[in-house]
């Protein structure tokens, strides 16, 4: 299979709905709203789509969200699912999206993630939400949170590479000057490291400006055939290489508190593409917390372990760099709504390698890499994408 996925499909249309505080509009509306978008974009009809992937919601009172996403769209189409692998979900969307079309199960395939947190859930529901992921018997008695959980994360990386405060502090800066050349961010004023580290504390050492924004958002993307992109209106852009690789729930289980799936399943991305680190021009990597993006880089090969906080606090992770990172903003500042988090990743990584993205374009990007992950650094998927099939 992976030799048969390789530059077998490609995305063709992408799209993101209204970004911040959206009072209007369900979970459901914002996803129709990116969906829409992304379909004309790639000058489609509704009809033309026979596959429909999604994520969970936590805002959606639904269980079977995939169909109930096809109701509210009009389609009836033969290829539909909805994935809980939290955060992962929408780079392994893209993967089983790409596996459908090469084993003739779909020749369309809308993937469309979105929630309205900021203004769908109050704050006693947020909290619940934050503090249900722990296990039932061993962790959740303790009353421990997500920001908790990835505070462990960060205080072990400091301890043990000498990580500091202020380089934390950059990946929060970093990204939102990135998301001030974003029209469609949720944040846009612009803050520096004194700023990061004077903001309001929630899990030592994250203050606020550490942690992933709460937005109301949706995304979408459409995937088909390579042969069949080249009839399309937009430009594709080419799956080259996806990894998955999965190796706890509860951290309580993590085999480490520093090294975790993302080496392995960007190996299996590397490997598929016949590409390595040194072969990326721009990164999208998952960044619900200051920390996550520093072992993203030290786990898929950009730099050595210990090495990833020095990497943003030099600027190599800035446009510019030698490596930009979160181009868009990320979810740390441009948006963060469940599942759609990780899938702007995906949509940002597609425009910078089809270019015009004005102050933000990272100059003769031609390959990209997206990493995903879900859980407590529990579930991870890496997408390579192409400007060519390669």
């Amino acid at each position: 299979m992976s030799a048969q996925l390789r530059g077998c499909a490609a995305i063709v249309g992408v799209g993101e709905s209204d970004i911040g505080k959206t009072p209007n509009m369900t979970g459901l509306g914002l996803n129709a709203q990116a969906a829409k978008r992304a379909i004309e974009e790639a000058g489609l009809k509704p009809s033309d789509i026979d596959g429909l992937l999604t994520a969970h919601s936590f805002t959606e009172p639904y269980f079977m969200l995939g169909t109930v996403l096809c109701e509210y769209l009009g389609l009836t189409p033969r290829y539909n699912a909805s994935m809980v692998v939290g955060g992962a979900s929408p780079a392994a969307m893209l993967k089983h999206a790409a596996e459908a079309i090469a084993t003739g199960q779909a020749s369309v395939v809308l993937v469309c993630a979105g929630e309205n947190r900021a203004t769908g859930q109050s704050r006693d529901n947020t909290l619940a939400t934050l503090t249900a992921i722990g296990h039932p018997y061993f962790e959740r008695p303790y009353a421990p949170s997500v920001p908790g959980f990835y505070a462990l994360i960060a205080q072990r990386h400091m301890h043990e590479y000498g990580t500091t405060r202020e380089q934390l502090a950059s990946v929060a800066v970093t990204s939102r000057r990135h998301a001030a050349m974003h029209p469609n961010a949720h944040m846009r004023t612009p803050i520096e490291v004194a700023d990061v580290l004077a903001s309001k504390p929630i899990a030592d050492p994250f203050n606020m400006l550490d942690c992933c924004l709460i937005s109301d958002a949706g995304g979408a993307f459409i995937v088909t055939s390579a042969e069949r992109a080249q009839d399309l209106n937009a430009p594709p852009v080419y799956l080259l290489g996806a990894g998955e690789f999965h190796t706890h729930e509860h951290i309580m289980c993590a085999p480490s508190l520093t090294s975790f799936g993302a080496a392995k399943a960007g190996e299996a991305a590397y490997r598929m593409a016949g590409l390595g680190p040194q072969d990326i021009d721009v990164a999208e990597l998952y960044d619900c917390f200051s920390i996550v993006p520093i072992i993203g880089l030290e786990e898929l090969g950009f730099c050595k372990p210990g090495e990833g906080g020095a990497f943003y606090a030099e600027g190599h992770a800035a446009l510019g760099g030698s490596l930009p990172v979160n181009t868009h903003g990320g979810m740390m500042s441009h948006a963060h709504a469940g599942a759609a988090g990780g899938l702007f990743g995906i949509v940002e990584a597609v425009r910078q390698l089809r270019g015009g993205q004005g102050q933000r374009q990272v100059e003769g990007a031609e390959v990209a890499l997206v990493h995903n992950q879900g859980g407590v650094m529990s579930s991870h998927c890496t997408i390579i994408l192409g400007s060519s099939a390669g």
